[in-house]
């Protein structure tokens, strides 16, 4: 997706326009992925996270994490978007689309960027908890 709101940044996530543009004809199967702030990690309530990232490195690197599931799976049409900045809970933080004319490879496409977005794409986030508290976490390995 190479929208007016880019790969990487602080406009909210917009499934609709991922959905566009992986859609063709020939998509029998869309799998999408929608990742949401949620309220506690590791049992700690959590208010909101910042987002941060080294904007031209993300966007590299996730466009690059594009082209690696175009090579693997030539069928298929994947798109992604990582927000930056504050996310309240309940907010959209990250979403992957793939389509494709069967199933199976769109869950692999989709799985593929989510995975390789989480590990290698420089994105920080800073957790804010219910009791003030704010601490950075590494998000590469949360599930």
């Amino acid at each position: 997706m190479t929208g007016d709101a880019g790969l990487v940044g602080p406009a909210p996530v917009d499934l609709a326009a991922l959905l566009a543009g992986v859609a063709h004809d020939g998509a029998g199967a869309v799998a999408t992925f929608l990742g949401l702030v949620r309220d506690r990690n590791a049992g700690t309530a959590v208010a909101g996270i910042d987002y941060e990232a080294y904007g031209p490195m993300a966007e590299r690197e996730l466009r690059a994490i594009l082209a690696e599931a175009a090579g693997r799976w030539p069928d298929v049409r994947a798109a992604a978007r990582h927000r930056t900045g504050y996310l309240a809970v309940g907010e959209a933080s990250v979403a992957v689309a793939a389509s494709s004319p069967h199933r199976a490879a769109a869950f692999d496409a989709c799985r593929y960027v989510v995975e390789q977005l989480k590990a290698r794409v420089p994105i920080w986030k800073r957790e804010h908890y219910a009791d003030g508290r704010r601490a950075w976490v590494d998000g590469r390995g949360a599930g």
